[in-house]
């Protein structure tokens, strides 16, 4: 199976990690007077968080660029669904540390680029 990441209809990078996180969202939680939960789940969402290695300044505009609108589509490899979902998201802080020079190819690279994408 051929896999790539994709963001908003464009493949970018492939990320030096990716981490899903598959998280309930309840509306209400509570405890009876014996101790046993009772929760509402209305909701399974995803939260991934993606790391990069070095990114060229091109590379690092185009994955800034796809996740800069409001909300966007993500196509990724779900572990739950073993397959290649799409789903809306909405991005958390993006973080892009200082930029270096690459002493071999003498072009700027950003390294560590990270974000997390929040399913809608």
């Amino acid at each position: 199976m051929t896999y790539s990441l994709k963001i908003g209809g464009t493949v970018v990078k492939a990320p030096q990690s990716l981490e899903i996180a598959i998280q309930d969202i309840d509306a209400k939680a509570s405890r009876d007077a014996n101790g046993l939960l009772h929760r509402d789940r209305v909701a399974i969402k995803r939260k991934l968080t993606a790391k990069w290695g070095p990114l060229t300044l091109a590379e690092n505009s185009t994955i800034l660029k796809a996740v800069s609108g409001q909300f966007f589509s993500c196509s990724y490899l779900d572990p739950q669904e073993g397959a290649v979902v799409t789903k809306t998201f909405y991005v958390g802080d993006r973080t892009a540390p200082i930029y270096t020079l690459n002493p071999v190819t003498s072009d700027y690279i950003w390294q560590n680029v990270s974000m997390d994408f929040i399913e809608q």
